[in-house]
Parts: C-alpha cells; structure tokens; sequence
C-alpha cells in the first residue's frame, strides 16, 4: 500500500508516522520518503483505513497513491 503524506519534513516526521504505521494490525514494515511524501506499508491483511487512521493519528493527512 502506498500513500501520499503531505507535510511530512524531517526525521521526526518520518519517526512519528513509521511508529504509529508500525502498530497497525499486519504492517510487517514501513518505508517512509521525505523528498517524494511517499508513505509505503509492507504487510498482509492490513486494513487502509486504520493505515490512515495511523497516519492521522501521527498528526498528518494520507491519501491512497
């Protein structure tokens, strides 16, 4: 699953989202790319509304790329 994650600048930007990303049910890993906003959730069964949910949580938007 890739997202999209509009204001995400620094290290503890990509911290934030890959800890509140990593307890989501499933996620086996998170990739997470400053320069292109990506977000990228490796996992099986995941459920992308609480990926988002986890992105929000984190204090930024996601939107499914």
């Amino acid at each position: 699953l890739t997202y999209v994650v509009a204001g995400m600048s620094c290290g503890h930007c990509k911290v934030a989202v890959t800890d509140e990303v990593s307890n989501v049910a499933g996620v086996d890993a998170v990739d997470v790319d400053l320069d292109t906003k990506l977000v990228r959730v490796h996992g099986t069964g995941v459920d992308e509304a609480a990926v988002v949910a986890a992105i929000d949580e984190a204090g930024y938007d996601a939107v499914q790329a």
